[in-house]
């Protein structure tokens, strides 16, 4: 009988700079272009990406396909999708100390994002113009967006992950910050970046 693999360790924790770090960059454009940079960082990191897949599937631990496997459901081809609460409930939950898996994570809207907004695979040049998007980003103009990231309690979750995650990079009320200097600064977006592949 084989046994169950472990997960592969969570990725290292990260900081996110803060807006005064990047005052020293005196063109505007510029330093909005490094601060999404910076926000590309925690779009990026598992505990986002993971629900922002390219695929039909999430991932887990560290873009790895979840498992057991589940499905996004399709309305186009009407492809019924997996129901999330079945394993996931309202908050996570601790599982036994000799579990493979610590936890499962958990929050009332535990889902996939839809497709529009799939991260996965891509540079943060294209992310950016995505989130910019109000046709891919769920109708969010910039304020919006901001408040979405800064205050938003299931994007909270990445900074809760529960026992064995990693969680995503800063705090919740850094990366708000940040993105509202990005977009005092005037919400530019990177010319060209390496494409984004799960680690």
């Amino acid at each position: 009988m084989a046994l169950a693999q472990s997960p592969s360790p969570p990725p290292a924790h990260q900081d996110l700079k803060s807006p005064s770090e990047f005052e020293s960059i005196g063109d505007k454009a510029a330093r909005s272009r490094a601060m999404f940079e910076e926000i590309g960082k925690l779009l990026t990191h598992p505990r986002c990406l993971n629900c922002h897949p390219a695929g039909e599937h999430p991932l887990q631990g560290a873009g790895r396909e979840h498992s057991p496997p589940v499905w996004r459901e399709n309305a186009a081809t009407g492809a019924v999708g997996t129901t999330c609460a079945s394993c996931h409930s309202d908050a996570n939950y601790a599982l036994a100390e000799r579990a493979t898996y610590k936890s499962i994570p958990g929050h009332p809207r535990w889902g996939l994002a839809p497709l529009s907004m799939a991260w996965e695979g891509k540079s943060f040049a294209d992310i950016c113009r995505q989130v910019k998007d109000k046709n891919l980003n769920g109708g969010r103009d910039l304020a919006m967006l901001q408040e979405h990231i800064a205050k938003d309690d299931l994007v909270a979750w990445g900074w809760n992950p529960g026992p064995g995650r990693q969680s995503a990079p800063g705090t919740q009320d850094a990366a708000g910050k940040l993105v509202q200097a990005w977009i005092d600064t005037g919400a530019e977006c990177p010319s060209s970046a390496p494409s984004i592949r799960p680690q």
